[in-house]
């Protein structure tokens, strides 16, 4: 009788403890949760915004005489690579997807920067209105991918850091919360870009 006894006095024991922890850690960690996803649903749009830019870039600055066709093949092939890697909110937690979505990206913004250095070599373009309303949208979509890139972050460090805090890590151990990836920066962006002047050219230039 003794041995039921405190078999349902740890039962009722267990079930106190696991109710207390699903009100302070799971509820948390759902909402955190659905937070990194609304951060990357943002993320997401911004991207989508600027690869429908590009095929009336394109378009455009193809009808510039003797335009760099290479730079052009590579603008394209990188966003081709980037319709085909995505990523659902579920894969947030995989290192491996979400590293190689971020480098698809990252290729593509590459690629776009040394387009739009290139097109400073053509006149017509810089007075080309469509080009140049083209170019202040792309812009600014740069600037908002890179601004909800950051939001996302730190949606993701609040949310990393409850899933590693006691007592909400064993909710998530128990139903399966993990860790999700952070975007980093590009490789090499850390190193200030090697400028080199020809003075040779500049010296003939000047004669």
């Amino acid at each position: 009788m003794k041995t039921i006894t405190l078999k349902i006095t740890i039962f009722l024991l267990f079930i106190l403890f696991a109710s207390n922890f699903y009100g302070c850690g799971y509820n948390t960690l759902v909402s955190l949760q659905e937070k990194v996803n609304s951060a990357w649903s943002q993320v997401e749009n911004q991207y989508q915004r600027r690869a429908d830019l590009i095929p009336n870039l394109v378009k455009t600055v193809e009808g510039a005489a003797d335009f760099e066709k290479s730079v052009l093949t590579e603008v394209t092939e990188m966003r081709s690579r980037v319709g085909q890697t995505k990523i659902t909110a579920d894969d947030l937690n995989d290192p491996e997807k979400f590293a190689k979505y971020q480098k698809a990206q990252d290729n593509l913004s590459s690629a776009l920067s040394r387009l739009l250095v290139v097109t400073e070599n053509y006149p017509q373009l810089k007075s080309n209105e469509s080009f140049l309303q083209l170019q202040s949208q792309l812009e600014g979509t740069e600037n908002r991918i890179a601004v909800e890139r950051r939001k996302f972050n730190e949606a993701v460090q609040e949310y990393n850091t409850s899933v590693r805090s006691f007592p909400t890590l064993i909710m998530a151990k128990i139903f399966g919360f993990k860790e999700k990836q952070y975007f980093k920066g590009k490789e090499g962006s850390d190193t200030p870009p090697d400028v080199k002047f020809d003075f040779k050219k500049e010296e003939k230039k000047d004669k």
